[in-house]
């Protein structure tokens, strides 16, 4: 999603403490966002599964575009698109440079639902953000995505009785009625909804994504939060969970000069809450990262050198067929390319932060 528009007023929001957050008092006068997505984005993939049925949403990337594009060298980085360099090489130019296509998943599809959903529900009073209420919205969300995203329709082609599409209906219920188990709408007025935020470094490197929701409490401390609609990662995957926030968390800091207080995840698939309160040497951590991947990102472009990294996700990936690791061909490269520099070519792993 890209927007245009100027940045709403926040008009009120919770207090940033525990997962489920007191009474809301108007805030006045604080802004956080550049700017309010408006239609999905054309280029638009909103989302991508993984194996756990996890979803990464990503609707304002201008980086992921339809097939049959003019390939164009990247120009910005969003937080899916640095974990897609950091899984796998060769799977971000699939995405970025030759923008080949993807089919729609399950997983993926429910999650968008979902998401709109719980954006939608703000829409209404508070008093009347109830769990019958949110799950009466899906149907409606599901024919509006339908509409914008006509490739959906798909994923239940085989289903002519509609029994498989009933039953990943009823789960979609599901993970909207956890949520109420996790959060209170009633006492949520949220600032931001589906945030499309973007800002440049002062090294050049533009960062972009979008943001679910944001909260800003009247002391003017700032929430950001992501839903997942699949399950929390174990403790020793946390960080990992965390990347996507703490990116969100550094674009906000370098375009408001606010830090968030609290960076919150919540987790429909199975009903658990992570949270983190960054402080500026995590951000800043972030930051030294994102330029090392982005200078691995710029040597690639040039040179065409985009190494798979196998892992067990590959079984998962769509572009199989192209990939030597079995036994398929990329397409042709389609950027200019220079000679690589003698050493050049590293794609080595990113550090911890």
């Amino acid at each position: 999603m890209a927007a245009d528009t100027t940045a709403a007023e926040v008009v009120a929001s919770a207090t940033l403490g525990d997962a489920d957050a007191a009474a809301t008092t108007p805030a006045a006068g604080v802004a956080i966002g550049a700017q309010r997505p408006g239609p999905p984005h054309p280029d638009g993939v909103r989302t991508t599964a993984t194996p756990a049925g996890e979803v990464a949403i990503d609707a304002g990337d201008a980086d992921v575009a339809v097939a049959g594009r003019v390939a164009v060298a990247p120009t910005s980085l969003s937080p899916s698109r640095a974990s897609d360099f950091m899984q796998c090489p060769l799977l971000y130019r699939f995405r970025v440079i030759d923008r080949l296509p993807e089919k729609p998943s399950e997983a993926a599809t429910r999650g968008t639902l979902v998401h709109a959903v719980l954006e939608r529900l703000f829409d209404a009073p508070a008093g009347e953000r109830t769990a019958p209420r949110a799950k009466a919205l899906i149907p409606g969300q599901w024919d509006r995505l339908r509409e914008s995203r006509p490739e959906v329709t798909e994923l239940f082609a085989d289903d002519p009785d509609g029994e498989r599409l009933a039953r990943w209906l009823e789960e979609a219920e599901r993970l909207v009625e956890r949520w109420f188990t996790l959060e209170d709408p009633t006492r949520l007025e949220p600032a931001e909804r589906e945030l499309f935020v973007e800002t440049e470094l002062e090294s050049g490197l533009r960062l972009r994504g979008i943001i679910d929701r944001v909260d800003v409490a009247p002391t003017g401390e700032v929430r950001i939060v992501d839903y997942k609609t699949g399950k929390a990662p174990r403790p020793e995957y946390a960080e990992g969970a965390l990347f996507q926030m703490k990116f969100y968390a550094l674009v906000v800091w370098r375009l408001k000069r606010v830090i968030p207080r609290r960076l919150q995840l919540v987790y429909l698939g199975s009903g658990d809450v992570l949270t983190y309160d960054p402080v500026p040497a995590d951000l800043e951590r972030v930051e030294r990262k994102l330029h090392a991947l982005w200078e691995a990102i710029a040597r690639a472009t040039e040179t065409g050198v985009w190494r798979p990294r196998p892992t067990k996700l590959c079984g998962w990936c769509d572009h199989q067929a192209h990939c030597p690791e079995f036994g398929g061909t990329p397409p042709p490269y389609p950027l200019p390319l220079r000679a690589p520099e003698s050493g050049a070519g590293s794609q080595g792993r990113m550090g911890p932060d």
